[in-house]
């Protein structure tokens, strides 16, 4: 009963975040003249596409229009850091929970740093459509939004710690959600043969679901051998064994390549109306293209293996079955065994990142085809998101479910 209560204490502490986080969206930063500034960005594709991340914090400017984006982009240079200096690495790896929190203490400094930056960049782009733009306005309008993407990176933390759930991905979750009832009005059916187009993708659309839940949970077993087992004429025990997931990074490197290829754009947002080369490689950015479609799966497919080295560390894996007394058969522990797992682990990460690469494909494709976009405001990286954190979210429920009749049963 008294886990039953934690767990539904849980739940509340997670719907309350979401709630108070998506109400903050809509509390406007005063002084900006919303008709002007509305009718402005009606047509602008990069803030339709950075609203889909957002919940649409881009249109409306209140206090939380950062929403999460700062947040993801620091977590991104953290792990590059923790990469490129030993120092940082060693924290992570050998520090434990102290080093844990070095790391966490760095990723918020950086945060706040990203998100000045950002909030300097969103207030300089709104000038046109203020009503009395002053130094003093800039300094608040700053101060507002750098301090609403540090309550929302809070937010995220303690759902993470004490609620249902990642809180970053469920924050994008939520804003993900909360933009489809608004996307929907923009399909019409005037005609039985547009009835039929819109079924067939619909179709298609689920089949693609379909698709990314088996990326999600499909995993390869690598059987291990005890030296017990050994002495039993090498019998396998099905059930010992190291599973290696298709897709280790699950949604993070969806999440993070979305967040990468903003990066150009907030920096060339600022002189796009100062040169018209950089306006022409905004526009190529942002436009469905070829070019843009290449960059974005190959950032899918970089920070799938990225993400992959930080999940997964051949070495760590082969020092921890020595300690164990365990194996793979056939395969000697230490250097071969390291050789092993890291070859699995690369060939894994690969096909998981083409599945991910031609998911991606789908909206172009469907749209050269058909000349219906079905996917409009709502692309395959968001129903990767969705459908990564649905899951995920689903399992943490699980666990915890069984643990609770486990621990009934004890009782």
């Amino acid at each position: 009963m008294e886990k039953r209560k934690k767990f539904i204490k849980k739940i509340v502490i997670t719907l309350s975040i979401l709630f108070i986080s998506r109400i903050g969206i809509f509390i406007p930063i005063p002084g900006i003249n919303r008709e002007e500034f509305t009718a402005s960005i009606a047509q602008n594709t990069l803030v339709n596409f950075l609203n889909i991340f957002s919940g649409g914090g881009f249109s409306t400017i209140g206090i939380f229009s950062l929403g999460i984006i700062p947040y993801i982009n620091s977590s991104i240079i953290t792990q590059l850091l923790i990469k490129t200096i030993p120092k940082l690495e060693d924290i992570q790896k050998n520090e434990g929970e102290i080093g844990k929190r070095k790391i966490n203490r760095i990723t918020r400094y950086l945060t706040a740093i990203w998100a000045l930056i950002q909030s300097l960049s969103i207030s300089l782009w709104i000038k046109p459509y203020t009503f009395n733009w002053s130094n003093s306005f800039l300094i608040d309008s700053i101060i507002t939004l750098t301090t609403g993407s540090i309550i929302i990176m809070w937010f995220s933390e303690i759902i993470t710690e004490y609620g249902i759930g990642n809180g970053a991905s469920l924050l994008i979750f939520q804003n993900i959600i909360s933009n489809i009832p608004k996307n929907l009005q923009n399909y019409s059916i005037s005609n039985k043969s547009n009835l039929i187009i819109i079924i067939s993708l619909s179709i298609l659309c689920i089949t693609i679901l379909m698709i990314n839940i088996l990326i999600q949970d499909s995993k390869r077993k690598i059987n291990i051998i005890s030296s017990k087992q050994l002495g039993e004429q090498n019998k396998l025990n099905e059930q010992n064994y190291i599973p290696l997931r298709l897709n280790q990074g699950g949604v993070m490197p969806i999440i993070f390549a979305s967040a990468a290829i903003t990066l150009p754009q907030y920096i060339i947002l600022q002189i796009n109306n100062n040169s018209n080369l950089l306006s022409e490689i905004l526009n190529l950015m942002l436009s469905n293209s070829v070019f843009y479609l290449i960059t974005y799966s190959v950032l899918i497919i970089t920070f799938s293996y990225f993400y992959s080295s930080i999940i997964l560390n051949p070495k760590d894996i082969s020092e921890n079955l020595q300690k164990m007394g365990a194996s793979i058969p056939n395969i000697r522990p230490g250097g071969e065994t390291i050789r092993h797992l890291n070859k699995i682990i690369n060939k894994l990460t690969f096909i998981g990142s083409i599945f991910l690469f031609i998911v991606a494909q789908f909206p172009f494709i469907i749209y050269k085809i058909t000349q219906v976009n079905i996917f409009q405001g709502l692309g395959t990286t968001s129903l990767l998101i969705l459908v990564g954190v649905a899951i995920d979210t689903a399992k943490q429920i699980q666990t915890y479910i069984i643990s609770e009749q486990y621990d009934n049963m004890m009782e």
